[in-house]
């Protein structure tokens, strides 16, 4: 099928553009490249079954015009949660760029695969999560919980879309991912920002003390889940997690970062109070996914484990040219 991506430069959306191309579809990439790298994507350039088009999702019509032939959406253009950042800009962002291309799905009747977050799940104290579990969201006067809330407004939009509009939605939850091409500053999480510490002998940052525990997915696994629900015909209406069940503390991921890249002994940390953020901050202390419905209705089982998929990033990270350093931490 003529798929459009949004956010297709961006870390995931690069290998969900190339998986797509792989698997014998025509691939529709949009990205405005504010946060998106036009280098993940070039060698597509010049293959007749992908088109690039720099716009930005929230101009309607021009997006409009782009996509308006495309038989499916996969969606991911998105602000994250607000650390450093605008909370302005998440709510607004994701709440009206997710509008439109649901305008856009229901003007096509096509299939749309959005990108949710397992950041919705909150301080939930229940793991693993399931995909029906409650979810339960700090004070509204800590600006961290922008993120989740604007990621649960468009759950509730696109499933208000199906109703009303008869398209076929399917949500996914992504845990998080990392790997090879992943940006190296805290939009890309916390891999990049601490591999590029270790191998520049800078302290790692670690927000809080370290005991905070994720389940990382590595990039092309995340891809090939996406790419999987915009296949699969009887799943429409769902919500699904995306990740693995490996847990690791922040801490021991530090570690392991340090022992992956060759380092003796113990990283140096630099611990960062949450009260030091604007306006505060809290965070999930367990954020571990029940995956059994994507095993179930994806066939979906990740590929690439955590030690594996560290020493390919770490080895990516390891030979970026000064100028791919540059752009990759977004400092351009």
């Amino acid at each position: 099928m003529k798929v459009l991506v949004t956010g297709g430069a961006g870390f995931i959306g690069s290998y969900v553009c190339e998986l797509l191309l792989e698997r014998g579809h025509e691939v529709v990439c949009v990205d405005n490249l504010s946060k998106g790298i036009k280098e993940r994507i070039k060698r597509h350039f010049g293959n007749d079954r992908f088109w690039f088009h720099e716009i930005d999702v929230l101009n309607k019509a021009t997006l409009f015009d782009i996509g308006k032939d495309c038989e499916g959406i996969i969606h991911l253009v998105a602000s994250k949660i607000p650390r450093y950042g605008s909370a302005m800009e998440t709510l607004l962002l994701n709440a009206n760029a997710t509008k439109n291309i649901l305008d856009l799905a229901t003007f096509n009747r096509c299939k749309v695969v959005l990108a949710s977050t397992s950041d919705v799940y909150g301080k939930n104290p229940k793991v693993p999560f399931h995909e029906d579990d409650d979810l339960l969201l700090g004070s509204t006067k800590r600006r961290r919980w922008a993120y989740a809330s604007s990621k649960i407004f468009d759950e509730h939009l696109a499933f208000a879309y199906q109703d009303e509009h008869s398209i076929p939605v399917v949500m996914l939850r992504y845990f998080g991912t990392y790997g090879p091409h992943c940006y190296i500053n805290w939009w890309g999480g916390p891999q990049g920002v601490f591999i590029d510490a270790i191998l520049n002998g800078r302290e790692i940052d670690i927000h809080g003390d370290g005991t905070q525990t994720r389940c990382f997915s590595y990039v092309a696994d995340t891809a090939y889940a996406t790419v999987l629900a915009l296949e699969k015909e009887d799943i429409e209406g769902q919500i699904i997690n995306i990740g693995t069940a490996e847990e690791i503390s922040i801490l021991a991921l530090a570690k392991l970062i340090h022992n992956l890249s060759g380092k003796d002994g113990n990283p140096a940390i630099k611990y960062i109070p949450y009260k030091s953020f604007t306006k505060g901050y809290e965070d999930v202390m367990r954020r571990v996914p029940d995956i059994s419905k994507a095993q179930k209705s994806l066939g979906f089982e990740p590929k690439i484990f955590l030690a594996e998929g560290l020493r390919q990033t770490i080895e990516w990270q390891k030979n970026l040219s000064e100028d791919l350093y540059r752009i990759y931490s977004l400092n351009r």
